[in-house]
C-alpha cells in the first residue's frame, strides 16, 4: 500500500463506516459506503465468474452512483481495460486524469462523470477474486494518494466481508448443517462451535463426513477415490483458469 497523508476526519469516517456495517448489509450496501468514504460519484464491484464466463472474467455484481451501459454489461478478463489490470497485477491504481494517461482509449465516463477514478483489488484467503472500481463527480477534485489509500483499506474489509459471507453460505447447506452436528456431537452443552468456523476447518470436516457418507452408502475404496480424483479435476481446472 502506498503511503500517504490521510486526514484525520477521513480515518475518522473510515472507522465509522466499518463499524456501522451490519451483517445483514448487502453488496449494494457496502458499496455505498465506499463511494461516501472517498466522495466518489460512482463506485462499482466487480467479481470473477460472471457473464456465464466461469472465473476467467469479471463482471458487476453491485455498483453505486451513475454508470455507462457498456460498464454495466461489460465482462472484463485479466488484463483488460483498467480493472482487468488490476486484477492481473494485483496491486491498486490511481488516475487522476484519465484523459491524460495510458488508459485513455478506455475511458467511459458519461455525462455525470469526472475523469478521475481508482481501482483496488480485492483478497480473499490469499486469491485475488475481484476488483472495486470509483470514479468522481464532473465537477469535483481528482483523487488523490489519500483516496487510494482508504479505497485499499475498505477492500480489505470487503475481501472479509466477503469471505464470511461465502463461509455463512456454505454453512447454509443441509449437507454441511449435518456434517457440523455430526462433528461436534459428543461436545459438553455450551461448546463454543465458533472454533469450527473456519474455512480450512469446515473443509476438513466436510471432506470426512462425504468419506462417512460414501462408505456407508455401500461406495467401495475405487469409487471413493475416483470421487476425490474429480475434486482435483475441478480444482485443477480452476487454478488453470486462474492462470
Amino acid at each position: 500500500m502506498q503511503a500517504a497523508s490521510i486526514p484525520l476526519i477521513r480515518l475518522q469516517a473510515l472507522q465509522q463506516a466499518l463499524a456501522y456495517c451490519p451483517e445483514q448489509d448487502s453488496l449494494q450496501d457496502q458499496v455505498a459506503l465506499a463511494a461516501g468514504l472517498i466522495g466518489a460519484a460512482s463506485c462499482s464491484l466487480m467479481l470473477l465468474g460472471g457473464k456465464g464466463e466461469g472465473e476467467s472474467c469479471m463482471s458487476i455484481h453491485a455498483h453505486h452512483g451513475p454508470l455507462p451501459n457498456a460498464a454495466l454489461q461489460a465482462a472484463i478478463r485479466r488484463g483488460e481495460g483498467i480493472s482487468g489490470r488490476v486484477l492481473e497485477r494485483g496491486s491498486a491504481l490511481l488516475v487522476p486524469d484519465i484523459r491524460e494517461s495510458e488508459f485513455a482509449s478506455f475511458a467511459r465516463r458519461g455525462t455525470a462523470l469526472g475523469c478521475s477514478l481508482v481501482c483496488a483489488p480485492i483478497h480473499v484467503e490469499g486469491r485475488i477474486v475481484g476488483v472495486i472500481n470509483a470514479a468522481n463527480g464532473k465537477d469535483s477534485a481528482a483523487f488523490d494518494e489519500a483516496a487510494l489509500c482508504l479505497l485499499q483499506l475498505f477492500a480489505s474489509f470487503l475481501g472479509r466481508y466477503l469471505e464470511i459471507h461465502h463461509l455463512r453460505h456454505l454453512l447454509g447447506s443441509r449437507f454441511a448443517q449435518l456434517a457440523m452436528l455430526q462433528e461436534t456431537a459428543g461436545e459438553q452443552p455450551g461448546t463454543d462451535r465458533l472454533a469450527y468456523h473456519q474455512p480450512e476447518q469446515v473443509a476438513r470436516i466436510l471432506a470426512r463426513s462425504f468419506f462417512r457418507e460414501m462408505y456407508r452408502a455401500g461406495f467401495g475404496s475405487a469409487q471413493i477415490l475416483s470421487a476425490a480424483s474429480e475434486l482435483i479435476g475441478q480444482l485443477n481446472r480452476d487454478i488453470q483458469q486462474d492462470h
